[in-house]
């Protein structure tokens, strides 16, 4: 039986983890795809300029994506600590900039 207080994260935070990796996995694809795009039809200085912008994002996002990777993969019986603010944050932002550096090629 367990005591008041403690937590049993059970498979959660491999499942998160699993998320995280399934996550930087589409951002790849998303990158890769991107800089197809920006060199099909002959490549312009616009849709280089957009394709690089969106390789810095996926790097920043699977910079932010390891580091949750690595705590998710370390923790002790009490389970993770949670997502930082910041961390969390950026992690929204550079998906919803790749998303728009993505259209912008498509358009």
């Amino acid at each position: 039986m367990s005591e008041a207080g403690v937590r049993d994260p059970g498979l959660q935070p491999e499942r998160t983890r699993l998320a995280w990796r399934r996550t930087t996995l589409s951002g790849t694809v998303a990158a890769v795809l991107a800089g197809r795009t920006a060199l099909h039809g002959g490549p312009s200085s616009a849709r280089i300029a957009v394709c690089a912008v969106c390789c810095v994002l996926w790097v920043c996002f699977l910079a932010v994506a390891h580091r949750r990777i690595r705590t998710l993969a370390t923790t002790g019986d009490d389970g993770p600590p949670a997502l930082a603010a910041r961390h969390a944050t950026a992690a929204a932002l550079c998906a919803v900039a790749l998303a728009v550096c993505g259209a912008l090629l498509v358009l």
